[in-house]
């Protein structure tokens, strides 16, 4: 008698590579409790779809270890809010108006959006207003999620720390046509947090698993 996993398993599987950014057979098996050669199935079917793709490491003697990630169509099936048109539109206004005009429409955006961000997240501790960030992307379509930074925060007296993790951005398409855009949001970050600095330590633009930015409170 042949078990089947369940329908979800491949698409859990693909959610799971768009966070940790690559993983082993080994690992999802470990992950999902379920049998490696099962995994390897998925991983197989997987892989014809062009969803995911596999790259060999050598850790020394033996054969070599797979890693497996995201194709790019594997990230495309992700849900993107904006997508083509909103390309296809800055292209037409460029060509219309001029790229420095459209300079100015993205940076008065962020601004727009800055604003938003301020009156919906409010004051509080760093923790909260984080958490409260967090969960405003998550609902424009970013698979965000907020980590300590060596647990440490704002109740032990030590300098708060926190990394802001987007495993999938919901303007990528823009993002590629656009990276400027990616710049604002560094700058909206640091206007909403303006007792924090902001720093982007990982960059989808630039082959990275994930956008990422570590948030601190400010030395005095």
């Amino acid at each position: 008698m042949t078990i089947m996993q369940p329908p979800s398993t491949k698409e859990d599987i693909l959610q799971h590579l768009l966070k940790q950014g690559q993983a082993t057979a080994q690992a999802l098996a470990d992950t999902f409790d379920i049998t490696p050669q099962a995994t390897r199935r998925h991983l197989k079917d997987l892989e014809e779809e062009g969803l995911i793709e596999h790259r060999a490491i050598q850790g020394g003697l033996g054969r070599p270890q797979y890693k497996y990630y995201l194709s790019k169509r594997g990230r495309d099936r992700f849900p993107n809010r904006y997508g083509e048109f909103a390309v296809s539109f800055l292209h037409t206004l460029t060509e219309t108006v001029g790229e420095t005009q459209v300079k100015e429409v993205l940076r008065k955006q962020w601004e727009r959006k800055a604003d938003e961000y301020r009156h919906r997240i409010g004051e509080g501790s760093l923790k909260e207003r984080v958490e409260r960030l967090v969960k405003l992307r998550q609902e424009e379509g970013y698979m965000a999620e907020l980590h300590p930074v060596n647990g440490k925060n704002e109740s032990n007296g030590q300098r708060g720390g926190y990394i802001l993790a987007e495993h999938h951005c919901a303007i990528s398409e823009v993002a590629e046509s656009y990276p400027t855009v990616c710049g604002h949001d560094l700058e909206m970050f640091a206007a909403i947090l303006p007792d924090c600095t902001i720093e982007r330590i990982n960059w989808i633009n630039q082959g990275e698993h994930n956008c990422g930015y570590l948030i601190q409170v400010k030395n005095n």
